[in-house]
């Protein structure tokens, strides 16, 4: 077991325009990973009214539940609070303060799609979730 240390956790805000595929899926992975030692937050900056269910269908495939989720707005707060904003496909619609890690995932929108389309989807954002975590919490 590690030890404990004072030092904050690391957070990590996830946006895209409908907080209801992309976003949702990162945060999900990145909670799961990173078994607590990251404070993890998605948005969206119009968000939908439910998280998609093809996106659903495939993070119960690896045993994540997003059933009950629901999409978040995106303030300037979350923002604030949040070391590392990483968009995905919000453009000018993401606030932008100084101080903060920005990184831009480009990904297919999973909208529209089904759990098929979905898949290839959310392998690239776990991967991409793995190489984050070696980051954000290299091993001592």
């Amino acid at each position: 077991m590690p030890p404990v240390s004072d030092a904050p956790k690391p957070s990590v805000l996830f946006v895209c325009v409908h907080n209801a595929g992309r976003s949702q899926m990162a945060a999900a992975f990145l909670t799961h990973h990173g078994q607590g030692r990251i404070e993890v937050r998605s948005a969206g900056s119009a968000p939908a009214a439910g998280v998609n269910q093809a996106v659903v269908a495939a993070m119960a495939e690896v045993g994540i539940d997003l059933s009950a989720q629901v999409p978040k707005v995106l303030t300037p707060e979350a923002v604030q609070a949040s070391d590392v904003v990483i968009t995905m496909g919000c453009g000018d619609a993401c606030p932008v303060f100084p101080g903060k890690r920005y990184l831009d995932w480009r990904l297919e929108d999973p909208a529209g799609q089904g759990v098929e389309a979905v898949r290839p989807i959310r392998d690239e954002i776990e991967g991409r979730i793995r190489g984050l975590l070696a980051e954000l919490l290299p091993r001592g």
